[in-house]
């Protein structure tokens, strides 16, 4: 099912007037009906405000409650409670989206493909394509923590994960090698085993390393096993107490370039691949090596991210399509039943989208929403459910090929707010887990910072930086 709305403008104060700094945005989506299904309840649930504080006529599209109304709620005990609910305050923290500056928190020296926040906010990993990793202590105004130098790296950093103790940091590259650096060591310039050892962990089965590069590394939430996506169309599992990798699953037919765990038990694992599938695969009960649970069929391009809402139940995924994905696995296949559709020659490398692949649709869409707006070319551009605890996740946000970070509403599809100011590809950004702070890292090297309210300093002009290019294949895949 797909939702069609108008053209969205960033909003400092998400009640559908305003605009942001960075002006309208440039892309639309399909509907602004609600999306009629369970999800809808649920975000409810997490994002609005007891009933006595929000009154309105059945039917009516609801405005924000007034923090007035909702402090006066409060003090007059309306709802019984003496005190906000965590739907309450999610309805209030998610209206301050993080749309001020931005303020440079660093300059790499290379292209920037990865970054997040530590589970608890403290720190801020970026990884770039030349070697670096740096690790920013967030509570202490963006101090460096720890400056990575990567070992045997093979092109780029593809991805990396820090333990939900934030004690461990893994990196991986186009190599079956994932290495595991100690973030809470004193060690302050860590240089592959000449100030620290860095340890490998192998990903090959057998010793088997052809043609083996890990594309996606995710932690468990229990942080004892590892999964990953490769170029040899498997998943792997690392069980990290034992030391060796427990699992390989041939799991597609091409790259597969986004692995997660679904929820906290482990048990259930998404992936997307250049298939253009996305596949569940439930470890208590494969009943032939390979065969999924199920398979969900809608975008028409290869996926480059997934992430799951936490639940064992959704998660989104971005497409080379150019569209960003809601799935619920209840809706899954046992087993694909419609071929891939394109009829054009075409690579996202660097190649813009066909504008007649635009009016595509999949006869088979299983997804629930689909959003439109940002671009996913030359690169595996990242998208995320906005954090629990401050939005409710009632937000979805994706870096963007255009420079931008883009921002929808998760039930109504609608763009909400357009985040401008790099010269390159966004190709990750995170939001704070607990404050309204959204960090993106671009290829042209820039790590920036937006927030609400900010500081009173003034956004740093972006300085535009001569970037030396190998030739347009090498420059632009992963």
């Amino acid at each position: 099912m797909s939702r069609r709305g108008s053209r969205g403008k960033g909003i400092s104060e998400c009640d559908g007037k305003g605009t942001s700094g960075s002006g309208p945005s440039q892309g639309s989506n399909e509907n602004n009906d609600y999306v009629d299904h369970e999800i809808t309840q649920l975000t409810k649930l997490r994002s609005q405000p007891h009933k006595h504080l929000s009154r309105s006529m059945p039917g009516r599209f609801r405005l924000p409650v007034s923090t007035v109304k909702m402090l006066v709620g409060r003090e007059g005990n309306y709802s019984g409670r003496g005190r906000f609910s965590s739907a309450d305050n999610c309805h209030l923290l998610s209206r301050y989206l993080p749309l001020r500056g931005p303020w440079r928190v660093d300059s790499m020296n290379s292209h920037t493909y990865v970054s997040q926040f530590s589970a608890d906010g403290s720190l801020f990993v970026a990884g770039c394509q030349g070697s670096q990793i740096r690790i920013y202590n967030v509570d202490r105004g963006w101090k460096v923590q720890k400056n990575i130098l990567a070992k045997s790296l093979s092109w780029t950093i593809t991805d990396i994960s820090l333990s939900p103790d934030h004690r461990f940091l893994v990196y991986a590259s186009m190599c079956p090698v994932v290495h595991i650096v100690n973030v809470g060591s004193t060690v302050t310039e860590s240089y592959a085993n000449i100030t620290e050892i860095h340890d490998g962990l192998d990903f090959s089965v057998d010793g088997n390393e052809d043609n083996c590069c890990i594309f996606s590394v995710k932690f468990s939430i229990d942080g004892r096993e590892l999964v990953a996506g490769t170029s040899d169309q498997s998943i792997y599992v690392y069980d990290l107490e034992a030391n060796k990798c427990s699992l390989q699953i041939p799991a597609h037919e091409s790259d597969v370039n986004a692995v997660c765990f679904a929820d906290e038990t482990g048990h259930l694992i998404y992936s997307g691949s250049d298939d253009a599938l996305c596949k569940v695969w439930d470890r208590r009960c494969f009943i032939t090596k390979g065969q999924a649970a199920g398979v969900l069929m809608g975008h028409l391009e290869g996926i480059t991210f997934i992430d799951s809402r936490g639940d064992g139940r959704y998660f989104i995924s971005n497409g080379k399509d150019q569209t960003l994905k809601l799935w619920d696995i209840r809706k899954m296949s046992s087993n694909v039943t419609c071929p891939r559709l394109r009829n054009y020659d075409w690579d996202y490398r660097w190649m813009e989208y066909p504008s007649h692949a635009r009016m595509l649709k999949h006869p088979l869409d299983q997804s629930l929403v689909t959003y439109k707006g940002h671009s996913v070319l030359r690169t595996l551009i990242r998208c995320y459910f906005s954090p629990p605890y401050s939005t409710g996740q009632k937000y979805i946000y994706t870096g963007s090929s255009d420079g931008s970070i883009y921002i929808y509403d998760v039930v109504s599809g609608a763009q909400v707010a357009k985040l401008d100011y790099h010269d390159a590809p966004v190709r990750d950004c995170s939001w704070h887990p607990f404050y309204p702070t959204i960090v993106s890292s671009s290829w042209d090297g820039v790590i920036a910072r937006w927030e609400f309210p900010g500081d009173n300093e003034p956004p740093a002009p972006l300085k535009r930086k001569t970037r030396l290019r190998r030739n347009r294949y090498e420059d632009s895949y992963f």
